[in-house]
């Protein structure tokens, strides 16, 4: 008997699930996700299973993890602070090419050097101006390198990497490690982002790593990439950003299993966002353009899936221009404040009594802050510091925190830093007031609603009428929201282009008149031709009016609260490479190597050694992750072009993909 466990660390459960034999689920949990130690919860629900199947640790023969961690933190623009250096490139691509937006006010280095297209040195590395720049930095939690045709030859990124090393010790990430493809940009996009997240995924893996010995469960562990398929812990800790999309794609994994669907919308609801992915033939559908979260387009490879901040601790957001008023959600989350009242009760009903006593409603009633523990906080300015240490450890109301309008912004920097957490009126909140939930603190959620519906809108009339009105407003908004993230995905999924982007055909007027079954002189009718599955532990509260609204099948399968966690467990282990082969001149064959190019006379000896380095590397790889029963798939894809009668060479891409299934003792 081979037991498997999966876990999987969203942003506000933590879930677990215990697997045999690749058959069937023999217990499942949820704890809260602790953010200030990741291993509490995962400890926590680790140890429910374990209870749950009466299994010693010692049986359990392979440990696997998937997280929207990496997800969520560029969703809501957190992460370490890092440092770019674009080599090759001017002052002005930082503009240009949007990395001003990855940056988010982070340091940037551009300096002389990279390569030409055929991968000969453009101009000289400008290493003196590295070493100044490296010597007025502090507080950086990793570098990202990126430079003009590094695909064509690392040379420069390589040695950029070794000086950075050299003097500060910090993890760098070279763009051409995460993507063979040209577009430096788009590659430097993508080093930003992994190198501002390999701090916050080296926590979660090491102490991940550290339960299961507390535990005494010594099986090797697993992180499922963004694509679906599994990777050892030690190269995720290396390219974290492969494990963006991580949890949406494993739950997609999940769904399949758990279901057996052919062709379906998977949608999964969090507590930070609502994913939607399409199965066709049995199998999710691959991004080709890379994937897309937090407004960046990255190159990794991952699930051609929609993310958006929607998810059942989104922040209501009230509406009062117009006559009715209205609320909309997301996309960032916050803390319910049932939940921050279920671990602060004095405090929270204290401030919540006292905003129920004013006459007015104020601009930061139901607000609280926490600050995350274990969280560093280097590289702060002055008023972010005197706002933390303000707030300590305790709890605190906004209105008591805040003195000016000027720390409004240091608090919002502090957030992003991952370093305070504030709580807000969410969709849970709503649950809560209406019954369907009942976790955490309910009359704090009711207090809060009633604090809201209070509200004034444009005809001065209240925005609700008591606390269960605006809950029931609030929950119409979240499936409204989701029938809009499912039309979306159904739109840009359609063979046939509709000549409009699938946002706009999603609130088009005929789109919604359709829902609704209009009848007049034309009788309208839309719906979706495909089932959903509807996973994630809301999803049985929210989905079936989702369903309804859709005219689909909903389709909520047991275990779906858990489905991210079980497709962190069937999945295989997967290593892709790619590499190319170029003509920079007649007679010429060049391959582009990790150690430099080297030129054939003939194009074939050219991509035989090509096809070789990437076997040995992703065979390497997937064997070191620990996969037996190897199997490789070579794509060579060869562009020519007709001149004078006859094809002639211009350029080959080789991608080499080596999977096997992870290997397991059976006990």
């Amino acid at each position: 008997m081979a037991l498997a466990l999966g876990v999987d660390t969203g942003g506000t459960y933590t879930d677990a699930v215990l697997i045999r034999d690749e058959k069937e689920v023999i217990a499942s949990a949820k704890s809260l996700t602790t953010r200030e130690d990741l291993a509490i919860g995962v400890g926590r629900a680790i140890r429910v299973v374990l209870d749950q199947a009466q299994v010693a640790p010692g049986q359990i023969s392979m440990a696997s993890l998937s997280t929207t961690l990496a997800t969520n933190a560029l969703v809501e623009g957190q992460g370490g602070r890092v440092a770019l250096i674009y080599v090759g490139f001017r002052d002005g691509d930082l503009d240009r090419h949007g990395l001003r937006d990855a940056l988010k006010g982070d340091p940037a280095l551009v300096i002389a050097g990279g390569h030409s297209h055929a991968g000969a040195e453009a101009a000289p590395l400008d290493t003196g101006a590295l070493t100044e720049f490296l010597d007025q930095q502090s507080g950086i939690s990793g570098f990202a390198v990126a430079a003009q045709f590094a695909t064509r030859n690392p040379a420069h990124e390589l040695e950029v990497a070794r000086i950075i090393a050299e003097k500060t010790g910090a993890p760098v990430t070279c763009s051409h490690q995460l993507s063979a493809k040209l577009n430096g940009p788009k590659r430097a996009v993508t080093a930003v982002l992994n190198a501002r997240l390999i701090g916050m995924i080296d926590r979660l893996i090491g102490r991940a790593q550290d339960v299961l010995l507390e535990l005494g469960i010594d099986a090797p562990m697993m992180v499922v990439r963004g694509d679906g398929a599994l990777m050892s812990a030690e190269q995720a800790r290396e390219r974290p950003i492969e494990t963006i999309l991580s949890g949406p794609a494993a739950s997609i994994v999940g769904a399949r299993w758990l279901t057996g669907v052919q062709d379906a919308l998977v949608s999964d609801i969090g507590g930070t966002t609502t994913d939607v992915a399409l199965i066709r033939d049995g199998k999710p559908a691959i991004d080709p353009a890379g994937a897309r979260v937090g407004g960046f387009r990255t190159m990794v490879e991952a699930v051609a899936m929609r993310t958006h901040g929607l998810g059942g601790d989104s922040q209501v957001h009230v509406v009062t221009e117009g006559l009715r008023g209205g609320v909309f959600l997301g996309p960032r989350r916050v803390l319910p404040v049932s939940l921050i009242a279920a671990q602060a009760p004095g405090v929270v009903h204290a401030a919540l009594d006292e905003q129920l006593r004013a006459t007015t409603v104020g601009e930061h009633d139901t607000r609280f802050a926490r600050r995350v523990p274990g969280i560093h906080a280097e590289g702060l300015g002055p008023r972010e510091a005197g706002l933390l240490e303000r707030l300590g450890d305790k709890v605190m109301s906004l209105s008591a925190l805040l003195r000016t309008r000027m720390e409004n912004g240091a608090l919002t920097r502090l957030v992003d830093r991952g370093i305070v957490q504030v709580s807000g009126v969410t969709p849970s909140d709503a649950s809560h007031v209406l019954g369907r939930l009942s976790d955490w603190d309910a009359d704090a959620a009711r207090k809060a609603l009633e604090l809201i519906a209070r509200r004034r809108v444009g005809s001065g009339d209240r925005l609700a009428g008591s606390a269960d009105e605006l809950a029931g407003m609030i929950v119409d908004q979240l499936t409204e929201q989701t029938v809009l993230t499912l039309l979306e995905t159904a739109f840009a999924e359609e063979a046939e282009a509709f000549g409009l982007p699938p946002e706009d055909l999603a609130r088009h007027v005929l789109t919604r008149r359709g829902l609704r079954g209009h009848r007049g002189l034309l009788a309208l009718d839309t719906r979706l031709n495909v089932d959903v599955v509807g996973l994630g532990a809301s999803a049985p509260s929210y989905y079936p009016a989702v369903g309804e609204r859709l005219r689909c099948t909903m389709v909520l399968p047991d275990h779906a609260g858990v489905a991210n966690a079980i497709g962190a467990v069937v999945g295989r282990l997967t290593m892709r490479r790619a590499g190319t082969v170029t003509a920079p001149s007649e007679g010429r064959y060049r391959v582009h190597l990790n150690d430099g190019p080297q030129d054939f006379p003939e194009p074939e000896p050219a991509l035989d050694l090509l096809e070789a380095e990437l076997r040995r590397e992703t065979e390497s790889a997937v064997r070191e992750a620990g996969a037996e029963d190897i199997r490789v798939i070579v794509n060579r894809d060869i562009r020519t072009a007709r001149i004078e009668g006859k094809d002639v060479f211009v350029e080959a891409m080789l991608t080499v993909e080596a999977s096997g299934r992870p290997r397991v003792a059976v006990g």
